[in-house]
């Protein structure tokens, strides 16, 4: 036997980050009446936000299709921020929706609905305890310190679609750690970093989520969401600095997450102002 050279980057160059296996996924995933009708499963891409909201202008994707990259080489969060894993560390994978039916309005709740989706199934398959970051962060804790371990981009894709992407990190070991205030599922103890049921469980609870919404109507209220999200959202009590676009920025104390799925932020001077997109600075602990 010849011995395996260590630099080898095989698929099966690291024992613990096994690939995925595309066929149970389809298995488990693509259901009659579901909503998931096609899973794909790529070695490596630059982006699948970027490659799926191409197929989708193209006319090659429907609803429901989701596309997995064991890795990303040009993953981007928001403000283009690019997020880099080791391969098969994570879960690195985009999800092509058509809620047609919902008013375009309410459509900037998709993220938000996609980090409930995504903190539930989590909590159900990897026993691990996370918390939102508005807009579209996913905490978890390692050591008593709060650290980001996922993160979500919500993109159009045409004139009736939105791609959503989703960026967990699973197996992420301290060295490899982009920046200090990264973490990851196993950092964080959980109980199983298996990534084939831990996606199972999370485009399932995105696929139950996403059904209530549509049926109604897009209400956040009525479908139980906002409740939800902030039930769930670590921003939420803590004072805050809101970086907003065009170098101004909002300091207060984040109250609520209204209708639109903005966030709230009583200032010093009595003022409510809602903040619809930035970059938000958690100053002190809730």
């Amino acid at each position: 036997m010849t011995p395996r050279d260590a630099s080898d980057d095989s698929r099966w160059s690291d024992l613990d980050r096994p690939p995925l296996n595309a066929n149970a996924l389809r298995r488990g995933l693509v259901q009659e009446g579901g909503l998931w009708r096609d899973v794909e499963v790529v070695p490596s891409t630059g982006s699948t936000n970027s490659d799926l909201v191409a197929l989708a202008a193209a006319g090659k994707a429907a609803e429901g299709s989701v596309l997995i990259a064991e890795e990303q080489t040009s993953g981007r969060g928001r403000l283009d921020r690019q997020w880099r894993a080791p391969a098969r560390s994570g879960l690195f994978f985009s999800v092509l929706l058509q809620p047609g039916e919902v008013p375009v309005a309410r459509w900037g709740w998709l993220p938000l609905l996609t980090g409930v989706a995504v903190a539930t199934g989590l909590s159900r398959s990897a026993g691990v305890d996370t918390a939102l970051k508005w807009p579209n962060d996913l905490l978890v804790s390692i050591a008593g310190e709060e650290r980001k371990a996922g993160g979500i981009l919500a993109e159009r894709a045409g004139d009736g679609g939105v791609v959503v992407g989703v960026g967990i990190n699973v197996t992420l070991r301290e060295p490899e750690l982009p920046v200090p205030q990264a973490g990851s599922l196993v950092l964080a103890g959980a109980v199983s970093t298996d990534r084939d049921p831990l996606l199972r469980a999370v485009l399932r609870s995105l696929a139950e989520w996403y059904g209530r919404w549509r049926e109604a109507g897009g209400d956040p209220a009525a479908c139980g969401l906002q409740e939800t999200y902030a039930a769930g959202c670590a921003t939420l009590g803590r004072t805050v600095r809101a970086e907003l676009p065009g170098d101004r920025s909002i300091t207060g104390e984040a109250v609520a997450i209204d209708g639109d799925g903005r966030l709230v932020i009583a200032t010093e001077n009595g003022v409510q102002e809602p903040v619809g997109a930035g970059d938000i600075v958690h100053l002190r602990p809730a």
